[in-house]
């Protein structure tokens, strides 16, 4: 696919963030674009932003929940009769970091449900219709480092979610490969063009009441702003996220299934991490103190 106008997109978490980027990149291209959210008031805000940019609307979804998505995907065929793109990029933080014995049960429910769970049910409610059509399409899972390439010992419930995305995707694209051959997937791990000012860095505000945090968090809280300091002083540049955006649709251009800035330097860590897996031993790769 390379032409994506008058293309039909659903984008989950395309209300802000990377998936606003994804967003903006779409209409720039002319393809006609459902933006899927939890918050409406922060979908209505961005609906009114992109006024007049192109062909958008906006539809209220909870991507934990398989009836919201199933509703979500029965409205998209109903005002479009199709979808040709698919962006499953809504997802949380799992809620602070923690040494991997002091996340809660809570903690898993929540991030597992939106990361893995919602990936699942927008494959399950989209893709059957996609293959239906008979139409050209593509499905792109937003993944992290953290987890699709290498795990940071501090975020094991969002790692754990990334790398479950990492490997649906890998699945996905192998059976649309054998099955559905007009119909493409990739996984895509943002990053690499700046620091990703995201509202996944606060996305407790809509984490639901009965999957609050059992008790408080024991290990040191994780400040964006802090770490926002640290990153602009040292010289990393806050990112452009409609630039984000558009090297995502260069990604689906090219057919690529992984679609990553530094696909060289994920590769190495690959390779570092598999020698130590061959010779039987923890495969975490560390340079200069830290995790990569």
């Amino acid at each position: 696919m390379r032409d994506f106008a008058d293309k039909v997109a659903v984008v989950t978490g395309g209300a802000s963030g990377i998936g606003e980027g994804i967003v903006a990149a779409l209409l720039e291209a002319d393809a006609r674009v459902v933006i899927a959210d939890i918050e409406q008031p922060v979908l209505d805000e961005t609906l009114a932003r992109l006024d007049g940019r192109g062909d958008v609307s906006g539809i209220v979804t909870d991507v934990s929940n398989a009836d919201s998505v199933e509703a979500c995907a029965r409205e998209v065929y109903e005002r479009h009769g199709r979808c040709n793109l698919l962006f499953n990029n809504a997802g949380v933080g799992g809620g602070g970091v923690a040494k991997p014995w002091n996340w809660t049960p809570n903690d898993w429910k929540w991030c597992i449900g939106v990361n893995v769970f919602g990936v699942g049910h927008c494959i399950h409610a989209f893709v059957p219709r996609m293959i239906d059509g008979g139409e050209e399409g593509w499905i792109v899972n937003t993944s992290s480092d953290n987890g699709g390439i290498q795990p940071m010992q501090d975020l094991a419930v969002y790692a754990a979610s990334k790398a479950a995305v990492t490997a649906i995707t890998e699945c996905l694209a192998n059976a649309l490969a054998d099955e559905a051959p007009a119909i493409g997937a990739s996984v895509f791990y943002p990053g690499g063009n700046g620091l990703l000012e995201t509202r996944l860095w606060n996305s407790g505000r809509n984490r639901p009441t009965d999957l609050a945090r059992e008790h408080p968090h024991v290990d040191q809280q994780w400040d964006y702003q802090e770490h926002k300091q640290r990153m602009e002083a040292s010289g990393v540049k806050v990112a452009d996220l409609a630039e984000l955006g558009r090297f995502v649709l260069d990604g689906i251009r090219d057919e690529r299934f992984v679609i990553k800035w530094d696909t060289e330097g994920s590769a190495n860590v690959l390779a570092e991490r598999a020698e130590r897996v061959r010779r039987g031993e923890l495969p975490t790769v560390k340079r200069g103190g830290a995790f990569e």
